[in-house]
């Protein structure tokens, strides 16, 4: 049932680029806007999760530049039944992580070194696990989707906007004329986040779920949830406000939103996260919850043991 509402909400986003199209050039701007918004998908899903590592300037890390965090996500992916992703670090400050790719077989897990600076190791397996959930749950092609299209429209509509002040749309099919023009270009960016927030925040949920059975811990993502969550709030990610189509892809909401549940969020409140994460812990539920993931820097090292030995080389 998840997937039959995200596939109508995929459909809904081409449906208001199509929509958008039509206020600017009729008929034949929607076919037109259609017959793009379905190219773009086509070229999403082999080409958007390389975009975006280009995008972020992420670097690719491996057993040789980057040891204990590849050992690390090669042991929670076979922890979780998956292929290993590729492994990515970007540099910026701010500490928050994403996962991208059309399948579990082409994937890529990506953290910022403002997370592996801030986070200790059991607090980034917790990450790396809620990651690896979103692979395994195949979130990672339908989110970055939703992000090239939702782009798409944020830019179709400032045409909108700069052609409705130029007299656009008196020509064309488009009953409302430059009014309706101006209104997508207002209305428009906010239905395609909408679309992405009712995407994302579902799905945050659930790969907080997966990812703390894969790491066998709940409390090591809670953990790492607070700590993101004071990060963002204290450090902006300027890569992020250039484009905030991709900000629901991240772990933790990059552009610093409010903390609470609400209908122009596009994460969850942490605090709900949080104490769903607890209440998991306290079940008793939790499979190899007696035998959590060993990684090779354990979090009793002191801060600075752990800054010289860094799951990242």
């Amino acid at each position: 049932m998840n997937y039959v509402r995200t596939g109508l909400l995929l459909a809904g986003l081409t449906a208001l680029f199509g929509v958008v199209g039509m206020m600017i050039g009729g008929q034949q701007g929607m076919i037109i806007a259609l017959l793009i918004a379905g190219g773009m998908n086509v070229f999403a899903y082999w080409n958007s999760d390389a975009m975006l590592l280009r995008m972020r300037g992420a670097q690719q890390v491996d057993a040789r530049t980057a040891p204990e965090l590849v050992a690390m996500v090669r042991q929670l992916s076979e922890r979780a039944g998956l292929p290993m992703p590729k492994v990515y670090v970007i540099e910026n400050p701010q500490p928050n992580a994403f996962a991208t790719g059309r399948n579990p077989e082409n994937a890529a897990v990506a953290a910022t070194t403002g997370l592996l600076k801030l986070l200790n190791p059991n607090e980034i397996a917790g990450v790396m696990a809620h990651e690896l959930a979103h692979i395994k749950n195949r979130d990672t092609l339908i989110m970055t989707v939703t992000a090239t299209i939702a782009g798409a429209i944020s830019a179709l509509a400032n045409f909108a906007m700069f052609a409705s002040m130029f007299g656009g749309g008196r020509n064309n099919n488009n009953p409302l004329g430059g009014i309706g023009m101006l209104l997508m270009a207002i209305l428009a960016p906010l239905g395609a986040a909408l679309v992405q927030m009712a995407i994302s925040r579902t799905r945050e949920y659930d790969a907080d779920k997966m990812g703390a059975e894969i790491c066998g811990q709940p409390l090591w993502l809670a953990s790492a949830l607070a700590r993101l969550d004071q990060g963002v709030h204290a450090i902006p990610n300027m890569d992020a406000e250039r484009n905030p189509a991709t900000a629901h892809m991240y772990i933790a909401n990059p552009l610093s939103g409010k903390g609470v549940d609400s209908l122009f969020s596009t994460h969850p409140a942490m605090e709900n996260r949080i104490a769903r994460l607890k209440a998991m812990a306290g079940s008793g539920n939790m499979p190899n919850a007696s035998s959590p993931t060993r990684m090779s820097s354990p979090s009793s090292k002191p801060a600075t043991a752990r800054r010289r030995s860094r799951p990242w080389g």
